[in-house]
């Protein structure tokens, strides 16, 4: 026996029924999310600093990142005068000695840049340099020492640049110029 009924037999309460209209009431649908892919703060930026000092020499180096990233690199040369051996035990040489126990002339340069709605470049850029003095007589464990000491220089800039490709010069309190320029990829 098949028993036939129809939607309209069943009684239900009216609070259930009007929690039925609600459920198929038409949705009220949001604005669509608009996708910000091409901005002027998206994508790589292509950055190369140069150095121009007579404490540092001349070095140039252009990288890759992204806003709102942070680049860190070094450059290392030989110091004024050559390089020359540094004794394992001497004290303080860590900046200033490469791994094969040589002086060395390095500088550090740590780049961060955030690209504003203008796509212009918010830059900070942390400046490390570390070269060796002349030896003097140290005493170590009771062993007298011909070592170096590390004459270091630190400086922080801020600053704001275009990205179209032109550049900006900076000139640290030291004399050292640094010309800084940015593109996007």
């Amino acid at each position: 026996m098949i028993v036939r009924t129809s939607f309209a037999q069943h009684r239900l309460p009216a609070g259930m029924v009007l929690a039925l209209c609600l459920l198929i009431s038409p949705a009220h649908a949001t604005p669509g999310i608009k996708v910000m892919s091409e901005v002027a703060n998206d994508g790589p930026i292509k950055y190369t600093v140069k150095m121009a000092s007579k404490a540092w020499g001349n070095e140039q180096e252009t990288r890759t990142i992204r806003s709102g990233q942070t680049d860190d690199f070094t450059w290392q040369s030989n110091p004024p005068g050559g390089a020359q051996n540094v004794p394992d035990a001497c004290p303080d040489v860590g900046s200033i000695r490469n791994a094969s126990g040589m002086t060395v002339r390095q500088v550090k340069i740590r780049f961060s840049a955030v690209i504003a709605s203008n796509g212009d470049a918010d830059v900070q850029l942390n400046f490390q340099g570390h070269t060796p003095r002349a030896a003097t007589p140290v005493t170590v464990s009771g062993k007298k020492l011909q070592c170096p000491s590390d004459n270091s220089f630190s400086q922080m800039m801020h600053f704001t640049m275009p990205t179209g490709g032109a550049e900006k010069s900076v000139t640290l309190s030291d004399g050292t110029k640094l010309t800084v320029s940015a593109s996007r990829k």
